[in-house]
């Protein structure tokens, strides 16, 4: 006998409004400040400029150009306690492209909570329409692949070939580092996401 399951209603999803509620500016609504969530280290704060940029692709391979992410990140010396880094920003991706970016610094080394260092990463959460909940997953940098190897969460990945999927790769234009790290929510190479 078939299941009659019933339909989500709005407040089950993430959208179609995500922008509205957490991004306004990109919705074109006026704001009261032209802070940008997607700076996250402005002039003066120590450390590596870099921009961290990338796409995130749904199931068929469409970019899902309705897409909020939220980095959350240590300073360069690896504390979240500096009063004067805040670590957190919100990008929204290009409605055109679905291109999402940030413009922050290279976080440090941070400790585990048993004591291990961590290698250098950012913790990102996508939101979008159709993701009831929102997703849980962090970004490496491929050129710390020694620290890379031995970082506990990195480890903890039983299939050794996904850990992949947390990299993201450096290259150099105009002067600038960027790191690219496309999120793929399903099919092949799809991110490894945290259970939190």
């Amino acid at each position: 006998m078939p299941v009659a399951y019933l339909k989500e209603t709005p407040s089950q999803t993430g959208g179609p409004y995500v922008h509205i509620g957490t991004v306004p500016a990109v919705a074109g609504l006026p704001v009261r400040t032209q802070e940008d969530l997607s700076v996250i280290a402005p002039g003066g704060v120590p450390g590596e400029r870099i921009r961290i940029e990338g796409m995130v692709w749904d199931g068929s391979g469409q970019p899902v150009k309705d897409a909020l992410i939220e980095l959350w990140q240590a300073d360069a010396e690896g504390r979240h306690d500096n009063p004067g880094f805040l670590g957190f920003g919100r990008a929204a991706a290009d409605f055109a492209t679905g291109l999402w970016s940030f413009e922050t610094i290279r976080p440090g080394v941070l400790p585990w909570r048993d004591g291990r260092p961590q290698a250098p990463h950012v913790s990102l959460l996508i939101f979008a329409r159709g993701i009831n909940i929102h997703l849980h997953t962090r970004m490496y940098f491929s050129d710390e692949a020694e620290a890379n190897a031995a970082d506990p969460v990195l480890k903890a990945i039983e299939q050794a070939g996904r850990r992949e999927t947390l990299v993201a790769r450096r290259s150099e234009a105009e002067g600038a580092v960027i790191y690219r790290h496309d999120i793929r929510l399903q099919g092949e190479n799809e991110t490894v996401f945290f259970d939190m």
